[in-house]
């Protein structure tokens, strides 16, 4: 370390993490139960340890200092003295180099070793024991930045719910092979700002990109040890910093010229958080940062033996959100992400979790009455995942209004539709039409049923149509991880296979079920690929594949992926030309159009309403819907009329063909075709059908028509 020592003054317990003011850099750590704090300088290599110096004041549990000669650029971290006594829940090490929980960007890599523990791996003890080991050389170090960024006239799209198509994709995966993107920013938040890239998400029609863990993450020891990685990134090490991994050099202006790039192209960006856990895992977890500065604080512990944390995530630990200073960190850092870099909502990664003030999920908890009472955040888009591991953690529909949640029963329900499974129809029914016996309560709306055939979790829909079975041997944990309830089907072979009529199968329940996706009322995601017949070779659990099992084949999207591609972008320009596609009231069938029909209906192949009894028929595996356009009232953000057509979807997933009689209306001439899953390419209204007359539907094919009337 450097002879002598820097000047410190006093500072401001205010804000947070470290601060650049003009005249030098404010320091502010909360540790409740720390006895002292010291902050470590470095070289601009992060290799070598220049000085300490203890942050001279604490106010309100927060240490705080401030360094007058500190300018951007310095590299930090923290050594926190306090008592280590696991029984009692303190793991005090000033051993162990800490990163700053508000720190903005990290600079260098971060390497396994034993030295990372606070206590002696090897020891009979285990973290009973002490460790007196640096682990400095080891750990990435916190930078300090100058937040200074000209966005110029850069506006939030503020695409209404209804009108919202979320497209999840991964910031490496994305462009890691793209042709047109310089292999320097392959990979990173500057390959997703390319201008080709761009143009690609436009010319799909989806209006947002829900971005997987950006947030700096660590990959787990197990996983380096057999040369894998956490490529999803559900193991966060900071919450204010971007993953190192995706910067091509230009800190964090790149982060921010990406959402710039997107704003301009009137697409949002969502960002996947993980705020239910961190990666220091269980009680015999590394201590990185957390830990170090207040493990009693931070995680939830079992009361009756603090030594061990409380496990509602299945990764070791539960942030403890109950926690004021801990909750105040995770706002901060959602406003910071909001509005520092102009994100446009948040995906909460097991987000039952942060409703767990105590032991019980509650949605009038702390975290999500912070969230809606706050001006800027509550104007987000928000949307959890609605479930963790924990007793009752289970909680679609729960969330408070202003939420949206991930609906799994719907992709559950179309997948076994669409595979021709019995006595499904009364369910698909209800997912169809926005998920009202799970969303519509208070003053919710249906566009909070967001609604998913694939995510990156699980299979794509092309796996969907193609394996039966899960096929994660790659993993390295013997093919048992993964989730086994796929309601998948291969259609007569496991995998790749040349037989024309299983392709052509295959091919068609792929139409067919992103176009129930995307005709469906709620608000659709599609998992970035999908559109073009991207495979993971049967893996349902891809999240430690950095490879071509999670790498998107740009060649095959204009290849074999062509002809899919162009059926989506159709399927996307039909939902937004067809306001009655995304009503965000539920419809009940209680108002009526000009031409008689209500404004949901539910008819048998013989063009007659359904009748309980049929409800009730376990074999059937046909039906159709009728959506009158102009019954109601709707409107949209200024006042304009959202009238439409009369639309009949007819959905057949028998095996074999099923005529369907048009249903008679009113003032109408005939019905014509919008779309058909069997016959992809046949250019709209190229089909008329006569009203009362019957229509062949293709076995396991889906149609949508529009009435043509004398008005």
């Amino acid at each position: 370390m450097a002879e002598g020592g820097s000047a410190i003054w006093p500072g401001r317990s205010y804000p947070l993490g470290a601060t650049w003011d003009g005249d030098g850099v404010n320091f502010a750590l909360f540790s409740a139960h720390a006895e002292r704090v010291e902050l470590c300088l470095f070289d601009r290599s992060g290799r070598t340890e220049l000085e300490r110096v203890a942050l001279p004041e604490h106010t309100d549990q927060v240490w705080h200092g401030h360094l007058p000669d500190a300018r951007p650029g310095m590299l930090y971290g923290y050594r926190v003295h306090g008592p280590y006594a696991p029984e009692a829940g303190h793991r005090f090490n000033p051993n162990k180099l800490l990163i700053d929980p508000y720190a903005r960007t990290l600079e260098g890599g971060f390497r396994w070793t034993d030295a990372h523990h606070g206590y002696r791996v090897a020891s009979g003890r285990a973290d009973l024991s002490f460790d007196r080991r640096d682990n400095a050389r080891f750990v990435p170090k916190c930078r300090v930045v100058d937040a200074a960024f000209t966005w110029g006239e850069d506006r939030k799209p503020e695409i209404p719910w209804t009108d919202t198509v979320i497209y999840e994709t991964h910031v490496r995966g994305h462009t890691i092979r793209h042709p047109d993107v310089r292999r320097s920013r392959r990979g990173t938040f500057a390959g997703l700002a390319t201008r080709q890239v761009i143009r690609y998400l436009r010319s799909l029609g989806v209006t947002a990109v829900e971005l997987l863990p950006v947030h700096a993450f660590l990959d787990d020891r197990f996983l380096v040890q057999q040369g894998l990685r956490n490529y999803w990134g559900y193991n966060t090490l900071c919450f204010f910093a971007p993953e190192p991994r995706y910067l091509a050099g230009g800190g964090l202006g790149e982060f921010r010229t990406m959402v710039k790039r997107l704003h301009d192209a009137g697409i949002e960006v969502l960002l996947d958080v993980v705020y239910n856990h961190t990666c220091e895992g269980n009680h015999l977890g590394p201590t990185l940062s957390f830990r170090g500065i207040d493990n009693a604080s931070y995680y939830r512990l079992d009361a009756d033996n603090p030594r061990y944390c409380l496990d509602y995530t299945g990764t070791g630990n539960t942030l403890n959100m109950g926690h004021p200073r801990v909750l105040q960190m995770v706002m901060d850092s959602l406003r910071y992400w909001a509005g520092e870099m102009h994100v446009d909502g948040f995906r909460f990664d097991l987000a039952s979790t942060l409703g767990r003030d105590h032991e019980a999920f509650d949605p009038t908890g702390g975290f999500f009455n912070a969230v809606r009472q706050d001006p800027q955040l509550s104007r987000l888009k928000l949307i959890a995942e609605p479930w963790d591991v924990g007793p009752e953690g289970y909680r679609l529909g729960h969330y408070p209004p202003g939420w949206a949640e991930w609906n799994d029963r719907y992709r559950d329900s179309v997948r076994c539709c669409w595979r021709g499974d019995h006595g499904i129809m009364p369910e698909i029914a209800r997912r169809l039409s926005g998920s009202a016996d799970l969303f519509e309560h208070n003053d919710r709306r249906a566009w909070s049923s967001v609604n998913f055939i694939a995510c990156h979790d699980g299979f794509t829909t092309a796996d969907v149509v193609s394996y039966k079975e899960k096929h994660n041997q790659a993993n390295g944990e013997g093919g048992i991880d993964g989730h086994g309830h796929n309601c998948s089907d291969n259609y007569g072979a496991e995998g790749p296979t040349g037989d024309p009529e299983i392709l052509a199968v295959r091919a068609r329940q792929q139409r067919n079920l992103l176009a129930t996706l995307l005709f469906s009322q709620g608000t659709p995601m599609l998992l970035a690929g999908d559109e073009f017949g991207r495979s993971q070779q049967g893996n349902n659990n891809a999240y430690c594949q950095d490879n071509e099992i999670n790498w998107f084949d740009w060649a095959g999207i204009d290849g074999s992926g062509r002809e899919l591609r162009a059926f989506v972008v159709r399927l996307l320009a039909l939902r937004r030309a067809h306001p009655v596609l995304r009503r965000p009231w539920f419809l009940h069938g209680r108002e009526r159009s000009r031409h008689g029909v209500r404004d949901i209906e539910w008819l048998t192949p013989e063009g007659l309403p359904k009748t309980e009894e049929q409800w009730r028929d376990h074999y059937a595996r046909s039906i159709g819907l009728m959506l009158a356009g102009d019954a109601g009232h709707f409107v949209g953000p200024e006042g304009e009329p959202l009238d439409d057509d009369v639309l009949y979807l007819v959905l057949n997933a028998h095996t074999e063909e099923v005529a369907f009689t048009m249903p008679a209306v009113t003032g109408g001439r005939h019905w014509s075709c919008l779309i058909d899953t069997a016959t992809p390419t046949r250019a709209e209204g190229k089909l008329i059908v006569e009203m009362a007359k019957p229509h062949a539907m293709t076995a396991r094919s889906l149609a949508l028509f529009a009435l043509k009337t004398d008005a």
